[in-house]
């Protein structure tokens, strides 16, 4: 019997899954021919759907794996015995996600999906929960440190998520600078947690 290499699928996986980011950002869902992913996959059609038998399998999967490694960054974030360092954990990934190029086109396929694709909608608003849980969480433990929050804990974290959904929702315009939107992100934050944020 054949038994399957557990790192080379995985390898493989990520792989497909890179292609597929590039052809999506650039390129949309519906743009997207599952030949194209297999091309830039290096790949033949039979094992790109012995991984993903369905189009909707792979945004599945791409988004999916993007949520797993955020609800890891949460865990991570919330373990941490400095909540200070916890909030910096998470806003870190976030301005990493910001200045990554494929974001602007991975934000139209999410903003595309999410109006057609239950299962994909209620992934999407999981991921969002656990982080008004865990930015919440974290900002009491701020506050009580002494932080001076300019808002009740749920509501400051509200408005932090707000603040990145209205970043990566501008990713995409003309003249975009992400490192600009960090910094002044860093300083609308700062204000919400009474803290300077720093890296």
């Amino acid at each position: 019997m054949r038994t399957v290499d557990p790192d080379k699928h995985a390898r493989k996986r990520a792989d497909i899954l890179a292609a597929a980011a590039l052809e999506f950002a650039a390129n949309g869902v519906d743009g997207t021919s599952t030949a194209a992913i297999c091309r830039r996959a290096g790949i033949g059609s039979g094992t790109l759907f012995h991984y993903f038998p369905t189009k909707p399998d792979i945004v599945h999967g791409l988004f999916g794996d993007a949520f797993a490694r955020m609800a890891l960054v949460y865990l991570e974030a919330e373990a941490e015995d400095d909540p200070e360092a916890g909030l910096g954990r998470i806003l870190r990934y976030l301005f990493d996600d910001l200045a990554n190029p494929l974001t602007p086109g991975l934000m139209a396929v999410a903003l595309l999906q999410v109006g057609r694709d239950e299962a994909f909608a209620r992934m999407l608003g999981e991921d969002e929960e656990r982080a008004r849980r865990v930015l919440t969480l974290l900002l009491e433990r701020l506050a009580g440190r002494g932080a001076q929050l300019a808002f009740p804990p749920e509501r400051a974290a509200a408005w932090i998520q707000h603040l990145f959904d209205a970043s990566f929702l501008a990713s995409g315009d003309a003249g975009f600078d992400a490192a600009l939107q960090t910094k002044e992100l860093r300083t609308m934050i700062g204000w919400l947690v009474g803290r300077s944020v720093r890296n």
